[in-house]
């Protein structure tokens, strides 16, 4: 007796085909844009970490060029420029505090192991996950994808296994995603979901489920592609260490100009012979009036509320003498002269009782902020002065640095 030949229907066939192709582009689109996701997330917190002190360093600058014309010029326009400048710099986001998560994750992971267990050093982040790794996180996705499958249990089961691999690739951990991999390759399948009575309605909806998931992976691709990191990595998608180095150069260069200019500027302002040097307009701090520390910069300030300010070089600050140091805590933290005392400048006005008799000797990082305090202490009647070039000058005056955290002290 001869076996009864099974129905072929081609359309079915076609359209398992398509839903077959149209899973695996989904999945690829999947990875590409997790891929994305974590070389920008990568690439972002690198950025921030090497480059956030040039920026600010030269976003202080700016400020003090503004100022420094201002004060030279006394033009109304420039008074308004150099408060914006200073505005800017006043308003920097805290972005310690927004990639604070991503340090505090990796503290945790960093943190001593029990005796039991040994300790693994853990690699330097790396902007881009290394083509291992990327292999191994493209099959897992293809494998324990949650939506491969239409069981609620066995759903929950991939989600929380593709959570932990999604975390492994985000660290860049090719040995964690091999671990993975073996541990997806030994687990109990779930099992088989039965074939839909209406086979080919099931299909159609899931061609169109498969087609919609691509569109939104396409639109969130773009959409990381066109953010500021995204375009910035998309410069050198090859080397992105190395665009960081060009970046760090460039910002190097141009805070060297921005000093050059400020110094000119400083030097055209100084009277014949003397020590004296204007500085731009205070934000925080105003001879006129001691309350204005707690007011915003106004528009309207005139070259009258610039006053000449005593400035001395690092190399003359006396032995022993009271040098106020009012740079905020990161930076005192980084480095400091041993023996000063910290006085931010966010700070000063209610810590003037901390102050000692005698003359003060006002630093900060350039000479900027340090200005409009001896500015301020000068009009109280105090006996001031500014110490020119802040702390860059004092450290590479070769004059002794310390850190509050006992490390090699450094000026930030």
């Amino acid at each position: 007796m001869s076996t009864p030949v099974q129905w072929f229907d081609p359309e079915l066939a076609l359209l398992e085909e398509r839903v077959a192709a149209t899973e695996l582009a989904w999945l690829t689109l999947d990875v590409d844009v997790a891929t994305l996701r974590v070389e920008i997330d990568n690439f972002a917190l690198i950025h921030h970490e090497r480059l956030g002190p040039l920026y600010a360093r030269l976003d202080e600058l700016e400020a003090l060029v503004a100022e420094a014309r201002a004060a030279r010029t006394g033009d109304p326009e420039d008074v308004r420029r150099a408060a914006e400048a200073r505005q800017v710099v006043a308003e920097l986001p805290d972005l310690d505090a927004l990639f604070a998560d991503i340090r505090e994750a990796e503290a945790a992971r960093s943190e001593p192991r029990p005796p039991s267990e040994p300790q693994v050093s853990q690699p330097p982040r790396r902007v881009r996950p290394d083509k291992e790794a990327q292999r191994l996180y493209r099959e897992l996705a293809r494998a324990a994808h949650p939506d491969l499958t239409t069981e609620p249990a066995e759903q929950q089961r991939r989600s929380e296994f593709i959570a932990r691999a999604n975390e492994a690739y985000g660290r860049g951990d090719t040995a964690g995603l091999r671990a993975l991999a073996e541990e997806w390759s030994t687990a109990p399948e779930a099992a088989p979901h039965p074939q839909a009575p209406e086979r080919g309605q099931w299909l159609r909806q899931r061609l169109e489920w498969l087609s919609a998931r691509i569109g939104e992976l396409a639109a969130e691709q773009v959409r990381l592609e066109s953010s500021p990191m995204g375009s910035l990595l998309a410069l050198a998608p090859g080397e992105p260490e190395q665009l960081l180095t060009e970046l760090a150069d460039q910002l190097l260069a141009t805070a060297a100009e921005r000093q050059r200019e400020l110094e000119q500027l400083l030097g055209a302002a100084s009277p014949a012979g003397g020590h004296a040097r204007h500085n731009g307009p205070s934000s925080r701090l105003r001879p006129e009036d001691p309350q204005a520390a707690h007011q915003p910069p106004s528009p309207q300030e005139t070259s009258s509320m610039f006053q000449q300010i005593p400035t001395v070089l690092v190399e003359t600050v006396p032995a022993g003498a009271a040098l106020i140091d009012v740079r905020e805590q990161d930076e005192w933290d980084a480095g400091h002269a041993e023996g000063a005392l910290h006085l931010p400048m966010s700070q000063f006005t209610a810590r003037l009782d901390e102050l000692p008799d005698g003359p003060l000797y006002v630093v900060c990082r350039v000479g900027g902020r340090s200005a409009q305090v001896v500015q301020y202490l000068v009009a109280q009647g105090r006996e001031a002065f500014n110490v020119d070039g802040g702390m860059f000058a004092w450290e590479q005056a070769g004059r002794p640095l310390v850190s509050g955290s006992g490390d090699q002290a450094y000026v930030l």
